[in-house]
């Protein structure tokens, strides 16, 4: 079923992005007293009671005095949000009243030839019924009070967008991702649910300030969907993109680059750096990018090992690769950097691009593909034993208290990382050495390069002591 789709127009800071959250139920735009931080418009899905909806969140259309380029991209973004929607929300902040812009702005709204809801936001201010008033000679029918803050008014919202909108076929789905395993015994074999092809892979689109990540963006689907220029920090919230390539579904998201901690000053690039961050643990794959023209960063490898600790699959994306003098050279150096930076895991797919002119974009998503299904990779349990078996009589483990600590027994219990259980006869007495043995043979026998392992240790039974 094709949800309505309702845009949210107005002035910055009148709670544009507040409303977004509040119908989203999640919060997913950065809220701040500062203008202009909403800048590529937002999608997510929304609610309104027993309703469902897609709602997208914008910059505004006000005018400026001396117009720069960011400003007019932000323009064009918020028009391409109105051309796609059913019905708009044009948001006024109950505290200020109707100003001029917002009646420059009802005159643009007109000639769109699309139903518009007035809302009268911050309801719980005692101007917002005078601005309600108001309101009334904008020509666009009864103004609805809110509070997006304090989640009031919404039923009066539900009530004047009913016409518009529909009820779910069915209940929504939830995200099964890291969902708690079941308590699993020595011997069991734990069935793990094949992967379902027809869900979207989860990308977050990382890296430092003016890489080039919004650009990649634009050049895999072909438009300018999210705001571009040689400024840093244009990016300020995550942008959302569905997007399909060789018959897989893929959900992309752009976010903010980031610097190191200590340069962290603002609390808007702060909220900018923890919606990134949030990016990534809600990602399958990361697609890490860098500036090819510039030598390895710290913070590269910092992002890349959060990456990689967070359990997700990571792919750098080597751009600007048509500035780089000696290509062969670099790239051997920078795989070096990479296995040397991110020891525990090597091999992790190494992709160079040209955003700007499209080169080998598409090779990215390929790479995306491939170590997806590394990632989500399934080992039987008979396989892993039977090569356990003979890892253990290759190199068996160091003595515990003068006992040998045997390996029982082995399982797959997850996958998205791959994740084993293995029940040892002492777990507290296997060093961290063996355990790297263990999981460097995992990558070579299963062929698992390039993503990270987890091994979980569990106490097996003593088959004397524990006889019933």
């Amino acid at each position: 079923m094709t949800h309505t789709t309702i845009a949210l127009i107005g002035r910055p800071n009148v709670g544009k992005s507040s409303l977004f959250n509040c119908l989203a139920g999640k919060q997913l735009a950065i809220v701040h007293d500062t203008p202009g931080v909403t800048r590529d418009y937002k999608i997510a899905d929304a609610t309104l009671g027993d309703y469902v909806f897609t709602i997208m969140d914008t910059a505004g259309l006000e005018q400026q005095s001396t117009p720069d380029m960011i400003h007019e991209k932000m323009q064009d973004q918020t028009l391409r949000a109105i051309a796609v929607a059913d019905a708009l929300l044009f948001v006024l902040d109950g505290q200020e009243g109707v100003t001029a812009v917002d009646r420059d702005m009802a005159k643009k709204i007109r000639q769109w030839n699309k139903p518009v809801f007035v809302v009268v936001n911050k309801a719980d201010d005692k101007r917002a019924e005078s601005t309600a008033m108001d309101a009334f000679s904008l020509g666009m029918g009864n103004p609805i009070l809110i509070s997006a803050a304090h989640k009031q008014g919404l039923y009066d919202l539900e009530e004047a967008l009913e016409p518009y909108l529909q009820k779910p076929e069915m209940e929504i789905e939830a995200d099964d991702r890291d969902a708690p395993l079941a308590a699993i015994e020595e011997g069991q074999e734990l069935v793990l649910p094949e992967e379902d092809l027809s869900k979207p892979i989860k990308i977050a689109i990382v890296g430092r300030p003016n890489v080039g990540k919004s650009t990649l963006l634009n050049a895999i689907i072909g438009e300018e969907r999210a705001i571009t220029s040689p400024i840093a920090g244009t990016t300020r919230d995550t942008v959302q993109v569905q997007w399909h390539y060789k018959d897989r579904s893929f959900r992309l998201v752009d976010t903010a680059g980031l610097r190191k901690k200590s340069k962290i000053i603002d609390r808007l690039e702060k909220m900018s750096a923890t919606e990134t961050q949030r990016a990534i643990r809600l990602a399958q794959v990361v697609i890490l990018v860098l500036d090819a023209s510039q030598t390895l960063d710290h913070q590269d490898q910092a992002i890349a090992e959060h990456v990689i600790n967070e359990g997700r699959a990571l792919v750098i994306a080597l751009n600007k690769w048509d500035q780089v003098e000696n290509p062969d050279e670099y790239r051997k150096e920078m795989r070096e950097k990479f296995d040397h930076a991110i020891a525990q895991v090597k091999n992790v797919p190494l992709v160079t691009c040209s955003a700007l002119t499209g080169r080998s974009v598409s090779k990215v998503l390929d790479a995306v593909i491939d170590i997806f299904a590394v990632w989500a990779g399934r080992a039987s349990t008979s396989r892993l034993n039977r090569w356990l078996e003979r890892m253990e009589s290759h190199y068996q483990p160091p003595m515990a208290s003068g006992r040998a600590n045997r390996l029982r027994y082995m399982t797959q219990i997850k996958t998205k990382p791959p994740t084993f259980a293995l029940w040892v006869s002492r777990p507290d007495d296997l060093p961290d050495s063996y355990q790297r043995y263990l999981i460097n043979g995992l990558r070579e026998e299963f062929d698992l390069p390039g993503i990270p392992i987890r091994l979980s240790l569990r106490k097996s039974k003593n088959p004397y002591t524990d006889k019933n």
